[in-house]
């Protein structure tokens, strides 16, 4: 990477970090939100499953928009955080976030699609055995979904890596702070002669999407052939 200058190197770390950690938050919750769509009946379901995928059908500059005007600092949630340290807008937790949030119904879908290939007649037999529910999800659940899981954990990744629109607009395209790898490139279109910048960024895009989505085929492989006890 000897080809990337100091602020295409910045950008593409940035992203990197960014998009680890909107992963690493959200894929717990990602779990859990799948597993009581694909498993539980509740009155709100539908609402639920329409706030989950909402940020697939809103454009991502209203996305980051309602969070700026949530997570801000004078927003009810910004500002209740920002009295304990905690500041979203502007920073690249902001942007974490934001990635999270486009990247999570992705998430959501897959890992949804998996727990529900599961017979719950094995999840019934645990149960029937004595085991608590929470222990069945990690006993004999679990085990069965972790493909699904790995799937939409490296999806959402790659989500997040190319998220633009929701991250542009709650944080900002700060350079060395909330520039990530989209904002950068697009960044580098708006000066004269940033071309050749914005070129081997997507260059970088391309190669970590490309790998994102090999590695999501070879371990969900290895995962599903391990499952199966072969």
């Amino acid at each position: 990477m000897g080809w990337l200058g100091p602020e295409e190197w910045s950008a593409l770390m940035l992203s990197l970090r960014v998009s680890f950690w909107a992963t690493v938050v959200s894929l717990p919750f990602g779990v859990f939100v799948a597993y009581a769509l694909a498993r539980w009946r509740f009155p709100g379901r539908p609402i639920l499953n329409g706030l989950v995928h909402l940020p697939l059908i809103l454009p991502p500059v209203v996305t980051g928009y309602l969070l700026l005007m949530t997570f801000g600092t004078q927003g009810p949630v910004g500002s209740l955080l920002a009295q304990v340290g905690i500041v979203f807008a502007f920073r690249w937790t902001g942007a974490a976030l934001a990635a999270g949030i486009m990247a999570f119904p992705l998430m959501v879908r897959a890992i949804r699609l998996s727990i529900e290939a599961v017979d719950p007649k094995l999840e019934q037999a645990g149960a029937t055995l004595g085991a608590p529910r929470p222990l069945v999800f990690l006993t004999v659940t679990l085990p069965m979904i972790l493909p699904g899981i790995i799937a939409g954990g490296i999806l959402g990744f790659a989500k997040a890596m190319g998220e633009f629109g929701a991250t542009i607009t709650f944080v900002s395209n700060i350079p060395g702070q909330t520039q990530t790898l989209p904002s950068a490139v697009y960044a580098f279109l708006q000066v004269p002669g940033g071309e050749p910048a914005a070129l081997r960024l997507v260059i970088v895009s391309i190669v970590v999407a490309m790998g994102a989505l090999l590695l999501s085929e070879v371990v969900g492989r290895r995962a599903a052939a391990r499952v199966a006890g072969t």
